[in-house]
């Protein structure tokens, strides 16, 4: 009888090894390269990203519906992760580059606790590139707003997404509800 939990108990050690660092993706898009601004008015690539996992959503800083959510969302997954001992780079993209020049960006990371050190805020494109961008790469849709119709809000993801090492896209989470968010939590602490 010892002989057989031995067993299981080793059995079950090693099923949990072999799943040590793995996450369910639920995705597997690659990025296209890229190079944009940050609020730094620094430039970033994919290339800069390469080697190390990321976290990324879309949001703009005149949204005034489900971008706040978001964003707060994004702040409580870096603060968690932090009282964890974990840090992952995290990477917004606006959806309003028009608008949300590099300083503009600047000013909005400042009305948030945001650790700068480990989140970059990107524009510096035309509204084109990020709508190929979120819907060929993370199959998203994205619309702009429509003038003289009263909405003027920008149609866009509502998802985190996590991105590899490599540039792939592996595992996209609900941005706006809490069960997405603990879900991010556990699998970056499962990663890094």
């Amino acid at each position: 009888m010892k002989n057989v939990r031995f067993l299981i108990v080793v059995l079950l050690f090693f099923l949990v090894a072999c799943n040590g660092g793995k996450i369910e993706e639920n995705m597997s898009e690659p990025l296209p390269d890229f190079e944009f601004t940050t609020q730094d008015h620094e430039k970033l690539s994919l290339q800069d990203l390469e080697g190390q996992w990321w976290l990324t959503s879309f949001m703009y800083t005149n949204c005034q519906t489900i971008c706040p959510v978001m964003t707060q969302n994004m702040v409580d997954l870096q603060h968690a992760l932090k009282e964890n001992d974990v840090t992952i780079q995290m990477v917004s993209f606006s959806v309003d580059p028009e608008y949300d020049t590099p300083d503009v960006l600047k000013e909005y990371t400042q009305q948030y606790p945001i650790d700068l050190d480990h989140w970059v805020f990107l524009t510096g494109y035309d509204f084109e590139t990020i709508r190929d961008l979120s819907e060929q790469s993370f199959k998203m849709s994205l619309q702009q707003a429509s003038p003289g119709t009263g909405n003027d809000q920008i149609v866009h993801a509502t998802s985190f997404f996590l991105v590899n090492p490599e540039g792939t896209i592996v595992k996209k989470y609900d941005g706006v509800g809490k069960e997405g968010l603990q879900e991010a939590i556990e699998d970056v602490k499962r990663i890094q």
